[in-house]
């Protein structure tokens, strides 16, 4: 019988080979070891949607993963708002192995287990806390940190931009994982912070083979930030 982690593994790099990416052995070892250890932790702690494991290669493990062919390659330190379960802070952890990383989130019983998920995936270039991360505190440690701002956001973009701007650098980019119409998330958000953003870009996150014309809906925003 094919373990769990052999089978995600199958998985993953089935999708990254249809999609013409050919990542390195060991991070698709680590990717596939995460999956099961979030499957694995969501039986007593609800990170992900119960319905959802069937399919958390492809939902959460490498949509996760995958934006990375977005980060600019000058990034150097990520901060990841909301992280939830690990998403999509670990998996960029593990593909952009020479970025540095802080995953937060301010429930602790989540912040908790992915600490646990980054100790037995061995992971140095990232740091778990457990915060808000409006909270004065958490803005003390970290003001003009961060180059790049991820977030598979659950909160609209105005907000994220208000949490994202004490904590980044002069220049910096956000990625946050959304779907659906955008378009007046977008537009509140140049409203409020159009003095901040340079540029603003909405990503159609296609791919092969079960979301060619992105039929789901999952869609990246990129928006260049400057104070």
């Amino acid at each position: 019988m094919i373990d769990t982690q052999e089978q995600f593994l199958k998985q993953l790099t089935s999708l990254y080979w249809e999609n013409g990416y050919n990542p390195e052995p060991s991070q698709m070892e680590r990717l596939a070891h995460f999956a099961e250890l979030v499957v694995d932790k969501n039986e007593v702690i609800n990170l992900i949607s119960r319905k959802d494991i069937p399919s958390i290669i492809e939902n959460h493990v490498f949509i996760s993963s995958y934006i990375q062919n977005y980060i600019p390659e000058k990034c150097q330190r990520f901060i990841d708002i909301g992280t939830g379960g690990g998403f999509p802070g670990i998996p960029i952890a593990i593909t952009r192995p020479l970025m540095r990383g802080v995953l937060v989130d301010s429930v602790k019983k989540k912040i908790d287990s992915v600490a646990e998920f980054v100790s037995k995936l061995r992971l140095s270039n990232v740091k778990t806390e457990c915060s808000r991360v409006e909270d004065p505190e958490f803005i003390g440690r970290h003001k003009d940190s961060f180059d790049l701002v991820i977030s598979r956001a659950t909160v609209p973009l105005v907000i994220l931009l208000r949490y994202a701007l004490p904590l980044i650098k002069e220049k910096a980019y956000v990625l946050a994982l959304k779907g659906g119409d955008l378009s007046d998330e977008l537009h509140q958000a140049e409203v409020r912070y159009g003095a901040n953003i340079k540029k603003a870009t909405i990503y159609d996150l296609h791919y092969r083979p079960s979301n060619i014309k992105n039929i789901k809906g999952k869609k990246l925003v990129q928006i260049e930030l400057v104070k």
